[in-house]
């Protein structure tokens, strides 16, 4: 036996011991060794092996799978640019604590700055966005301590081969593999104690990573107002804050004595703008340990705590609260019928008990936000750890792919980043919901608004026929242009993978409708 294939298979059969159950493959010659194992593996159904041929939506599509499965992806990519095309997946793991195990493949140490072919410095390429990095050669490999860093994060194997690269026996070397369930070691629990009536509860759209059901014990045991990013999770949220929160003197108004945030606070500067007027700020979030250790609060706590209530919250402190809920829902009515903030409205209404549902992020997680009314029986996931608009639809398939029903909301201009995603996503069954407004509206909303040049470099209109660009790619598609269209297509059985393209009024209207509303609550 070869010492790339010997190596080759001691990797695999350690990842699969360790109990990975999916990696997702590119094409290449370098990491063929890799290629040739786990194949071999998948056919004993050791492990999934998914295949994407660019490596950007690769590395979402496996984001997506860990999110969904809560259990560490494999990734594997030849070597030169692709490694450096699974930087914003790995950014993204980093930022939101989603475990992958980046194996990158590489020529040996000594052609590094020599000339050769698809060579370069792939050596901790990641920098600090991963918990552990390892340079891998010879025959045989330890993976112990890469494996157990994938409690939280993204790990990287930068792996060396040497030709020859193809397999040169046929031993049956997948006997007698056993693969562990993968246990993720929670933080231990500590006590807060609460003094104050007057509090709120902010929820990050991914809870820190927190289980859902956890956390709405928490919600229910506190009994505060609670403001949540993902309103479609927690029926007991507060309705509109975002909304009614933009007006100084409601923030006045509910000005609370203690805020807790459970994750990263919302996108909300309103919400924010509460959050920093609270007389005392608690923090529970895991990520304070190894990404956000320069946060700072009162208190920080890296688990949920138990609850030591000396004092339940002031029923007129819920009341003034569900007060500015109802009269942001009554301004909220003055908005057209159709628009991206009525589109959000009914998309959350409609969806189908037992849904998963993924949210772009820029406007699309905004809306949903604002105006959704909450409510619960769908599961939610979004991009939170950066925030960014790459890759949303590779990483919603790789959801998708480990559940029985998903809708995604996006944007265009997110979808259009992300198009190559559609590819080999067969059997696949998941509808994507995308706002087209002929660019980047969230940037109507925004200060640069109305600067010198702004449609060319923050507009950025791109004129393209969104159907005909999904049909290109094998991929169903159906355009509507009223709420009542729009409801049809998402009360359909999702059988398959299919794109809707919701066409909407201009940026600039949006952007002047969310004006006069939130003027009218001011």
């Amino acid at each position: 036996m070869n010492q790339s294939t010997q190596l080759a298979r001691s990797i695999v059969r350690q990842v699969i011991e360790s109990g990975i159950k999916d990696v997702v493959v590119s094409p290449g010659s370098r990491n063929a060794p890799l290629l040739i194992a786990f194949y071999e593996a998948s056919q004993l159904h050791l492990i999934n092996m998914h295949v994407r041929i660019d490596e950007r939506t690769g590395g979402f599509f496996a984001l997506g799978i860990a999110k969904a499965t809560e259990v560490p992806v494999a990734l594997l990519c030849t070597s030169g640019t692709a490694i450096a095309n699974y930087h914003p997946a790995v950014l993204e793991s980093w930022h939101s604590q989603v475990p992958l195990l980046v194996i990158t493949a590489d020529r040996p140490a000594r052609l590094r700055q020599s000339g050769a072919n698809q060579t370069t410095m792939q050596k901790d390429f990641f920098g600090p966005a991963t918990n552990f990095a390892s340079d891998i050669s010879g025959s045989e490999s330890d993976l112990t301590q890469a494996l157990s860093a994938l409690q939280n994060g993204p790990v990287h194997l930068n792996v060396q081969f040497d030709e020859p690269l193809l397999s040169d026996d046929d031993s049956e070397w997948l006997q007698n593999i056993k693969s562990r369930k993968f246990i993720k070691v929670g933080e231990e629990s500590k006590e807060l104690i609460i003094n104050e009536e007057k509090g709120v509860l902010v929820i990050g759209h991914d809870r820190a990573g927190l289980d859902a059901k956890l956390v709405k014990t928490f919600v229910l045991e506190l009994g505060w107002p609670v403001i949540a990013e993902d309103p479609l999770t927690f029926p007991n949220a507060q309705a509109h804050a975002s909304l009614f929160l933009t007006s100084e003197k409601t923030r006045a108004l509910l000005k609370p004595e203690v805020v807790i945030v459970i994750g990263r606070t919302t996108l909300s500067r309103s919400i924010n703008a509460l959050v920093k007027s609270a007389k005392k700020e608690i923090v529970i979030d895991p990520r304070v340990l190894l990404v956000d250790i320069k946060r700072t609060a009162d208190e920080i706590f890296t688990a949920l705590p138990s609850l030591n209530i000396k004092k339940k919250c002031s029923l007129q402190w819920i009341a003034d609260w569900n007060l500015q809920s109802e009269r942001a829902s009554q301004a909220a009515v003055s908005l057209p019928n159709w628009g991206e903030a009525s589109i959000a409205k009914a998309i959350s209404s409609a969806v189908a008990l037992g849904t998963t549902v993924f949210v772009s992020s820029s406007r699309p997680i905004r809306d949903i936000e604002g105006f959704a009314v909450p409510r619960s029986g769908v599961e939610t996931f979004a991009n939170r750890g950066l925030a960014g608009i790459d890759g949303n639809i590779s990483t919603a398939l790789g959801i998708a792919s480990q559940r029985e029903s998903t809708l995604a909301i996006l944007g265009d201009l997110a979808f259009l980043h992300d198009v190559t995603g559609l590819i080999g996503a067969e059997g696949i069954k998941a509808r994507i919901i995308v706002i087209n407004n002929d660019g980047g509206g969230i940037f109507s909303t925004l200060p640069q608004s109305g600067v010198e040049g702004f449609e060319k470099i923050f507009g950025t209109p791109h004129g393209r026929d969104l159907v005909a660009i999904t049909r290109g790619f094998g991929v169903e598609a159906t355009e509507v242009k009223s709420i009542g269209d729009l409801i049809n297509e998402i009360q359909k059985p999702i059988a398959g993978l299919s794109v809707v393209v919701a066409v909407v009024p201009s940026r600039e209207i949006n952007a002047k409708a969310l004006k006069d509303l939130y003027l009218s609550l001011t």
